[in-house]
């Protein structure tokens, strides 16, 4: 019968071009790396490997089945990936929930490091709070980066918990000519005759204080745009289209476009990590820690 080993004895003849260098890929003694591939040759009665002076390398019948080996060597270094990750950290793929911001700024290299330590896939799915709440009270996933009003209770059933991450305000971003552009803080009213980029839902947490404080000096925002995609909206602010309300994270570091504080108004969503309270994977609680962490890198606590 074949014996595992004798197969990574000569995959690894056949990746180091000697004995002695298969062996110091195994860690291994050379004597061992040789008995398996006496052992392997005798079995199926055929000479895999050709010895020469300069190395050792592989017949046409040991290249054969070395092709046709790879295969179930790989899929046994999953299996026994798979196995450790369960067993270890009780998720083979962690699923993650997020929207575009967070996805695109604090979580990459948090899950990276979860990746690097724990070797769980992952698994993402990018979609706004209320599709990310609903997937995971039905277990679709493990937890999700969600947005919310400061003010307001975000609405989660009794089996999830959030942790509080940061809050994240928002800025007016205006084309860097405008006329108002050297206002920091700038007055609302100012802005009163022109147009906005708004979000497509309308309960978005930044719109709903925007017309609120809009109308408290006299003023109702008048849409030009709808769009979730903040690139879009600064190509639309920065050809003078209009103006919009975007959330500090989505901030982008471009010449045509301003970003300033709104004066007497500070406008802030609250971004949590959303979990199962009990009997949740312990990458789960990896993956907390390590956005906590890139957190206290990437958010400065007085902005």
């Amino acid at each position: 019968m074949l014996d595992l080993r004798q197969l990574e004895a000569l995959r690894a003849v056949a990746a180091e071009g000697s004995v002695v260098g298969a062996a110091r890929r195994l860690d291994v003694s050379q004597p061992t790396v040789t008995h398996h591939l006496a052992v392997l040759e005798r079995h199926l009665g055929a000479r895999l490997l050709e010895r020469t002076a300069r190395g050792t390398t592989l017949t046409d019948l040991g290249e054969l089945l070395l092709r046709r080996a790879e295969g179930a060597l790989e899929r046994l270094a999953s299996a026994e990936t798979e196995v450790r990750a369960l067993a270890q950290h009780g998720a083979v793929t962690l699923r993650i929930g997020t929207f575009p911001t967070a996805g695109a700024t604090v979580l990459p290299r948090a899950v990276a490091h979860v990746q690097r330590e724990t070797g769980v896939r992952v698994s993402l799915l990018e979609a706004e709070p209320p599709e990310l709440l609903g997937r995971l009270s039905t277990r679709q996933l493990h937890c999700a980066l969600v947005f919310s009003d400061p003010q307001l209770e975000l609405p989660i059933p009794d089996e999830l918990t959030a942790q509080v991450l940061f809050d994240d305000p928002f800025r007016i971003v205006l084309p860097a000519d405008h006329r108002h552009a050297d206002l920091d803080p700038l007055p609302l009213h100012l802005l009163a005759d022109d147009g906005w980029m708004m979000a497509v839902s309308p309960d978005d947490p930044g719109d709903l204080a925007l017309a609120t404080a809009a109308a408290a000096v006299g003023f109702h925002p008048r849409t030009v745009l709808r769009t979730d995609d903040y690139d879009v909206a600064f190509g639309f602010v920065a050809a003078g289209v209009g103006v919009a309300l975007v959330p500090h994270m989505a901030l982008v570091d471009r010449p045509d476009v301003v970003a300033r504080r709104v004066a007497g108004l500070d406008v802030r969503r609250r971004v949590h990590f959303v979990t199962f309270r009990e009997d949740r994977p312990a990458v789960v609680d990896a993956l907390g820690a390590a956005l906590r962490v890139e957190v206290d890198r990437r958010v400065p606590a007085d902005r």
